[in-house]
């Protein structure tokens, strides 16, 4: 039986380079997702969010196993959004919305995504309302490889949305995506590494690049 990995099979989406913004066609890709708000350092619905999704991730991946669809369960990324994008760039975190979300294979139905919410629920209790299987389609994307702590992103975000994103006539196209590649429970913050991800589209002649 052959494991399936993402990182390895997709690694366009996966091994961006460091030091540069790079343009990648994101395919649409399925994935478990819960929604909040808030600083993801304090807000309990986070931590809650990120256990509930690890929960239904391995109970998809042990159900696929059986089947014959083996697979290595992706890494962590979340979507964040903002009213204003300059507070990913100054860090006021109580500011930002965020999706939580895992990858799962194509072909998961609806019996195999009610059993392992069950098993998940088992441990966990309620679920979230926003726990969902929802397929992504981003697009076009300009991304990077950004090693070290995530609150020493902003520079990077600020020299894409002021620099980059302007010199290319793109625009924002869907919030801002990260994927952790690293655990930061066993890796050293200046080791971290995380991808940067904006989905973009064409300027209009009269818009602002920056919203």
């Amino acid at each position: 039986m052959d494991k399936i990995d993402f990182k390895k099979r997709d690694r366009a989406l996966y091994q961006p380079p460091a030091g540069r913004f790079v343009r990648v066609d994101v395919p649409p890709i399925p994935y478990v997702m819960v929604d909040g708000r808030g600083d993801p350092n304090t807000a309990p619905a986070y931590l809650q969010a990120v256990q509930w999704l690890y929960s239904v991730s391995y109970a998809l991946k042990f159900a696929l196993k059986a089947e014959g669809r083996d697979y290595v369960v992706p890494p962590l990324e979340a979507l964040w959004s903002a009213e204003d994008p300059a507070s990913f760039v100054a860090r006021r975190k109580d500011e930002w919305a965020w999706t939580v979300m895992i990858r799962t294979p194509e072909g998961i139905g609806p019996a195999q995504w009610q059993a392992a919410i069950g098993k998940a629920r088992a441990k966990l209790g309620d679920a979230p309302p926003s726990l969902r299987h929802e397929v992504l389609a981003e697009g076009p994307s300009l991304q990077t490889l950004h090693v070290g702590a995530y609150d020493d992103e902003g520079p990077v975000l600020a020299q894409l949305h002021d620099e980059v994103m302007p010199a290319l006539g793109y625009t924002f196209a869907g919030p801002h995506h990260e994927i952790y590649l690293s655990d930061p429970r066993r890796t050293d913050a200046a080791r971290l590494k995380t991808v940067l991800r904006q989905p973009v589209r064409p300027i209009g002649p009269d818009e602002d690049s920056r919203r």
